[in-house]
């Protein structure tokens, strides 16, 4: 579904009053995110998960989405970063005025600032105010707890960014979430903004607001499974990582002490809210609450941030469906984009990418060098006064004037510093990048810019060591590190490069912006195949870095070979494309996949196109879900499936029969045969119409596991025999080559089921009842 502005979409009767004018779109949004990146001077923002949380707000307003977006406002944002003289990282934690900020309070109408208030354990209050940001049309909350009546480490817990031990993130997080329902509920009383439809959690840490959700609900007189039951409804969890390290997990007795009837949430039993964050999966830790786990089980959709990453995302939660393969969990994904008017230089946003198939390639040539020569007078500047923060006088500094040239090709490498980014891949043979650097005829130039997590140390080791090579006399005009990262820089950063490496560990870089970014300005990518890029590369668009992937391959190894096959792309595929000059002194090639990014890639990466496709299978389908789950319909769904557990033990197929036609000599199908399949089903006392009887069939792998399966569903042929089963038949027919297999299985169904996995119950064949069903053919 296309999302242009509200008015001009057609109304939906079945929405309620004060809905947008969209088809089912929600009344409201409310996005949760620990962290927002809306411009330099609101520095509420580490990294990729901000700056998307920003740009998805922005194309919000753009698109007339009715988003508001809720977040924590970090006295001292996260860091500033400075180096040392031996190039170690420095921290630094201004302390940031709301008053001098593009911030507002939000007040009661008497004029008296909001309060929004929790209750710690021992009963002690932890109070915040709410101060807003309007971000285009979108409003954005932000909570602090820097106020006089709190007290010392409740004044504290909005600090920092991701600073502290785990009580003290365990309680922002609270306070993201359980605070951030009660100040959209305070937002909407006094402006009469609709009340949101539909919750979307921008990653674990705001978990909790499906909690406050449910608690009102039970204030109403609703029970816990019930509006457990209409909370999922309205819910979209978005999970950011790939790895189960990069989710908050909290000691469960941690949690539990802040939750009952001297803390927070009276009147909800404790384990009831345990429950919902433990992993109670193979290889899960019982004594641990896990956020993103809590996350899943209070959304009924969920999503990844890139194809690759929505495979890998499956995989990683699948133990919370049992029974089901990964393919089936659900979990889809919506790519990250970004937003165009943030991160575009304004010479190119004043062409636009229509002018860009028909602008001569000499005026497209000069375009990305004027963006070049900006881009080197600015990293001139920056290291000039990291330099000089470093302890060098003026006299030692006249070198900066030669440091980088504005006619050499220019890599940009700038992110985060986790150690899976891989910082320092590109100094793995630093005699083979000292030549790429200083090569007579096709020279390289590199900027490199990231903050390491102040407690992460071995992150900090890998920033030294880039800075401590950069320092060397010989290369120090060919490769520069500039510290503290952030949009400002980016800003500039991002337009000025020719190429945008991107050299994470396959597959740990959910999506990845930040080439996106560069591809907007006409940035060529040259990257590891590996969150967007995995999905959307194209030789026209850049360069795929070979990866060693696979467990015979230990870390050191795949780093050697994945090192060695980056300075291949650079010496014989990509300088020579940049310096290969035609009769008019033209890189053709290189102009023309400059060209082909502006106008092909560059419309699929912007937030407008993810904003559109969230609104479009996770926003519009949650209101109807919201809709639909009024607390008769929540009660009574919540009644259905606790009747649902307590019979599936006793639900089985007892017994399955096929006959091909025609028939096949020795038992062995051939292609174009129907197989005729009578089934024999125990039901456990479930009523027919609580589940559905298929067919899974499919090609066969290695392992005998189908893949690329199609469901077939079986129609019941009689009523209980003697022995209480119940009797299903269909026909499938064997219409592919090569290995294809079949099983059965039995699934819960309800009009109010978003997808065939979500009850977490199956039922196939033992292995004894199993025997007619399997490889048919290879």
């Amino acid at each position: 579904m296309s999302v242009p502005p509200a008015a001009s979409v057609p109304s939906d009767a079945s929405a309620p009053p004060g809905a947008s004018a969209h088809s089912g779109l929600p009344a409201a949004i409310a996005y949760f995110s620990p962290e927002f990146g809306i411009t330099a001077a609101l520095p509420q923002y580490s990294g990729g998960l901000g700056i998307l949380a920003g740009d998805h707000l922005k194309a919000a307003s753009d698109l007339g989405v009715p988003l508001l977006g809720v977040g924590l406002l970090y006295r001292h944002g996260y860091f500033r970063q400075s180096l040392s003289r031996e190039g170690w990282q420095q921290e630094h934690y201004p302390l940031l005025d709301p008053n001098e900020l593009p911030l507002t309070h939000l007040s009661e109408a008497d004029g008296q600032p909001v309060r929004v208030t929790l209750t710690l354990p021992g009963g002690r209050p932890l109070s915040a105010r709410v101060w807003q940001a309007q971000v285009g049309r979108v409003p954005l909350l932000l909570l602090d707890s820097d106020l006089e009546e709190n007290g010392h480490g409740e004044r504290d817990v909005t600090d920092r960014l991701y600073g502290g031990g785990s009580e003290h993130r365990l309680r922002q997080e609270m306070l993201l979430g359980i605070g951030g329902v009660r100040a959209v509920r305070a937002y909407c009383r006094l402006t009469g903004h609709p009340e949101p439809e539909v919750f979307h959690t921008n990653e674990g840490h705001a978990g909790f607001q499906g909690l406050e959700r449910i608690r009102e609900l039970v204030a109403d007189g609703a029970d816990f499974d019930a509006a457990h039951e209409a909370v999922r409804a309205g819910t979209v969890f978005t999970t950011h990582t790939p790895v189960p390290a990069g989710i908050d997990r909290f000691d469960r007795e941690l949690v539990a002490r802040h939750f009952g009837d001297d803390a927070e949430l009276p009147g909800i039993e404790a384990e009831r809210i345990l429950a919902l964050g433990m992993e109670t999966y193979p290889g899960g830790e019982p004594g641990l609450f896990n956020m993103a786990v809590m996350g899943l089980r209070l959304a009924q959709r969920a999503n990844g941030v890139s194809t690759l990453h929505g495979r890998v995302s499956r995989e990683m939660f699948a133990g919370l469906w049992p029974g089901f393969d990964p393919e089936e969990v659900p979990i889809t994904s919506v790519t990250n984009g970004v937003h165009a008017p943030t991160w575009t230089a304004p010479e190119v946003a004043r062409l636009g990418a229509r002018q860009f198939g028909h602008l001569p390639d000499g005026e497209l040539w000069e375009l990305r060098r004027t963006l070049r020569k900006r881009l080197v007078a600015e990293v001139r500047r920056r290291l000039y006064d990291s330099w000089r923060q470093r302890g060098a006088g003026t006299a030692e500094l006249g070198w900066i004037d030669g440091v980088l040239d504005p006619d050499v090709l220019t890599i940009g490498f700038a992110r985060r510093v986790p150690s899976y980014k891989r910082l320092t891949l590109m100094l793995r043979d630093r005699d083979r990048l000292t030549r790429l650097l200083l090569h007579p005829e096709r020279p390289v130039q590199i900027v490199v810019a990231g903050k390491a997590h102040p407690a992460d140390e071995g992150g900090k080791r890998l920033v030294q060591e880039l800075v401590q090579f950069a320092d060397d006399p010989r290369v120090r005009h060919r490769l520069v590190f500039l510290p503290d990262y952030g949009m400002g820089m980016a800003q500039r950063l991002y337009p000025g490069c020719d190429v945008w490496l991107n050299n994470p560990l396959r597959p740990l870089e959910a999506c990845g912006t930040s080439g996106m970014k560069a591809a907007l300005n006409g940035g060529l990518n040259l990257s590891v195949l590996d969150g967007w890029w995995d999905e959307w590369y194209d030789p026209d668009f850049g360069w795929a870095i070979p990866t060693a992937d696979g467990e015979a391959v230990d870390e050191t190894r795949r780093d050697d070979l994945e090192a060695a096959a980056l300075y291949d792309l650079l010496e014989r595929r990509v300088a020579p494309c940049f310096y290969d000059r035609g009769p008019e002194g033209l890189p053709g090639r290189w102009i023309g996949m400059v060209r082909r990014t502006l106008t092909t890639l560059g419309p699929r990466v912007l937030a407008d196109r993810m904003v559109r496709e969230y609104v479009d299978r996770l926003y519009v389908p949650a209101a109807r879900s919201h809709r639909a789950l009024d607390p008769s319909a929540a009660g009574g769904l919540a009644t259905w499936k606790a009747r649902l557990r307590a019979a599936w033990p006793g639900v089985a197929v007892d017994h399955v029969e096929a006959q091909p036609t025609p028939p096949s000599p020795g038992g062995a199908a051939e292609l174009g045969s129907v197989l005729s399949l009578r089934v024999w089903v125990r039901l456990g006392g479930l009523d027919p119409a609580d589940v559905a009887v298929q067919v899974v069939a499919g090609r066969v792998d290695d392992a005998d596991r189908i893949t690329d399966a199609t469901h077939v569903p079986l129609a019941p042929a009689s009523g209980p025999d003697a022995e209480g089963r119940l009797r299903y038949e269909g026909t499938l027919a064997l219409d592919r080559t090569g290995p294809f297999g079949y099983t059965v299985r039995v699934l819960p169904v309800h009009r109010l089921l978003a997808h065939p996995a979500e009850a977490g119950l199956i039922a196939v064949p033992s292995r004894t009842t199993s025997e007619a069903a399997g490889v048919l053919m290879r």
